[in-house]
């Protein structure tokens, strides 16, 4: 239950975030949403929730903290593309490290009570030898963003130890459903789900046998709910398990959408795990969470969106 209680999501206007303010509300919360709209979209933003037009890595940000006074924190903006992380690297560390520590020292001085912490598992433990991979196994970044995104959750258990400010860093693996920016670089199911629904070939990058572990949105919202109030200091993979090449993620989707061609190929990407799948164990123990949608299911559920997206054109507007 709410119970009256506020809640700051940052990236709140982005694809997780906005799924995640959409739940806060339904469940009652006060939901503020801080987002510099760089990649989230004011369209995806529920008029119920509070907006600050405002980047984390800027003194504002500590500013807002203080006049909204949440409870909570589910801290969802970061910079999420490997590729950018690679040209990038002070960039990306400016907003997933030193945004994230703002927002910490922030945070500790108005007494959030918890930060529930989205990180990634697919970047932090490199190119593993066993799959899936466990919670506890090594950490091995092999781009700039996975580094950041590990630091910034040694910041976050440092202000547990030393402030006891309370957190769950939530490890996702590749996340997909309805919103996900067609135009993005992580983003394949709604790449393919677009250009297959518009006719278009979709391009694979390297040989297609690459594999991910994909991972509902619906999921990873119900695994950030399950955090609030479990899960206390741990940091866990929220994921299905299960290790899925892009070649079956374009093979499911053709039969989803009757798409009748076969995908353009182009170079592999530098900075890109091969293969990966999380375990989730230690999510089911903490937190009481496991999967609930399965992976055709939830691509049922992307295309849906995007053919309801779709204008008068038969084209689904741009995003950008």
């Amino acid at each position: 239950m709410a119970d009256g209680k506020k809640v700051l999501v940052t990236g709140g206007a982005g694809f997780i975030g906005s799924h995640m303010v959409d739940r806060l509300l339904e469940l009652d919360y006060k939901v503020v949403v801080m987002d510099d709209l760089s990649t989230g979209k004011i369209k995806n933003l529920d008029s119920a929730a509070v907006f600050h037009h405002t980047d984390i890595t800027q003194p504002a940000m500590g500013d807002i903290i203080q006049k909204e006074q949440p409870d909570l924190v589910f801290h969802m903006a970061a910079q999420t593309s490997v590729t950018q992380s690679t040209k990038d690297p002070i960039g990306d560390a400016n907003s997933n490290v030193l945004g994230t520590l703002r927002l910490l020292e922030a945070s500790r001085r108005v007494g959030v009570e918890k930060i529930i912490y989205s990180c990634t598992g697919g970047a932090l433990y490199g190119d593993p030898d066993n799959i899936p991979v466990a919670d506890d196994a090594p950490l091995a970044p092999v781009a700039p963003y996975g580094m950041s995104k590990w630091v910034a959750e040694q910041y976050l258990n440092f202000y547990y130890r030393l402030y006891r400010l309370r957190y769950t860093s939530l490890r996702y693996g590749n996340v997909f459903g309805p919103r996900q920016d067609p135009h993005g670089e992580a983003g394949v199911v709604a790449i393919f789900s677009q250009a297959m629904l518009e006719g278009k070939q979709p391009s694979i990058f390297g040989d297609g046998a690459q594999e991910r572990d994909f991972i509902s949105v619906f999921d990873v919202i119900d695994a950030n709910l399950a955090a609030i109030d479990r899960g206390d200091g741990k940091a866990m993979n929220i994921a299905s398990g299960e290790a899925t090449s892009v070649n079956r993620i374009f093979e499911l989707l053709q039969r989803i959408t009757g798409y009748k061609w076969d995908p353009l190929h182009a170079p592999q990407r530098s900075g890109e795990v091969y293969r990966i799948a999380l375990d989730s164990s230690r999510a089911a123990q903490e937190i009481g969470w496991s999967p609930r949608v399965s992976l055709e299911e939830g691509l049922r559920m992307t295309v849906d969106y995007f053919k309801e997206s779709m204008g008068p054109t038969g084209r689904v507007p741009s995003v950008s």
